[in-house]
């Protein structure tokens, strides 16, 4: 797994619209990197298959599409991003276009800058470009999962993420996981760099996340991840003793 190599991660559902100016967006992002995409397809049922193989021929990185028969999460996406890497350390942004991937080499460059005791390199947003309430009701989500899990990062919801491939593909994954990356790589013993990032609107379709279809699913995530971290309290540094 070349340590260079940079693989971005995209989980989306239905955003062929939004990929073609997003990958170029990445091409010019990504400038003088070694980096590859991978696009996963998570049970889209519009145009998203004909557009990546229209992007793929000409673009000058190598695009791969991953497809899920059927929608399963943002998390599995990003699951499935992960094993399918080839890269040494995952970035992940978002496929609507809120995310802006100027932002990727800023996460890359901090997360190889901060040494081997970092994990993960988190994204957190300035300038929501989301509705009020729904700023509401993520800051307090971030706000509550941070009293209990104490993860010190104020939002981690941002799909703008860069991890170590090996301790990303470490992760138990559910149906949530992308929101509890930062507690979930300190449980394996890491700590994690933060980055503000600027938010951008959605340029086409609509999310496919509501505001409160997923609080209940949230509140049962936490408890999950509150009960990992409670049952795992301390990562043991295991060196091997060699004898003459």
């Amino acid at each position: 797994m070349p340590d260079d190599l940079i693989s971005i991660v995209i989980p989306c559902r239905n955003e062929a619209e939004n990929l073609p100016l997003l990958l170029e967006e990445i091409e010019a992002a990504m400038t003088g990197r070694a980096f590859e995409v991978i696009v996963v397809d998570d049970g889209s049922t519009d145009d998203t298959g004909t557009v990546l193989a229209a992007q793929a021929a000409r673009r000058p990185f190598p695009v791969r599409r991953l497809k899920h028969e059927k929608s399963a999460g943002q998390s599995l996406s990003v699951r499935s991003g992960a094993w399918a890497a080839r890269g040494g350390i995952v970035a992940t942004i978002d496929g609507d276009g809120q995310n802006d991937p100027k932002y990727i080499p800023v996460l890359v460059d901090a997360l190889r800058q901060a040494g081997p005791a970092f994990g993960a390199a988190q994204g957190q947003r300035l300038k929501r470009r989301d509705s009020k309430i729904k700023q509401l009701a993520s800051r307090f989500a971030n706000w509550l999962r941070n009293a209990i899990l104490h993860d010190e990062t104020r939002d981690t919801g941002c799909g703008l993420k860069a991890v170590h491939t090996d301790i990303l593909r470490k992760l138990p994954f559910f149906d949530g996981t992308h929101r509890f990356v930062p507690a979930l790589v300190i449980q394996e013993g890491y700590r994690v760099v933060h980055c503000d990032v600027v938010d951008r609107s959605r340029r086409h379709g609509k999310s496919n996340y509501g505001i409160f279809d997923r609080g209940l699913q949230g509140a049962l995530d936490l408890c999950g991840v509150w009960w990992l971290r409670r049952r795992r309290r301390r990562m043991p540094k295991v060196e091997e003793i060699m004898h003459d």
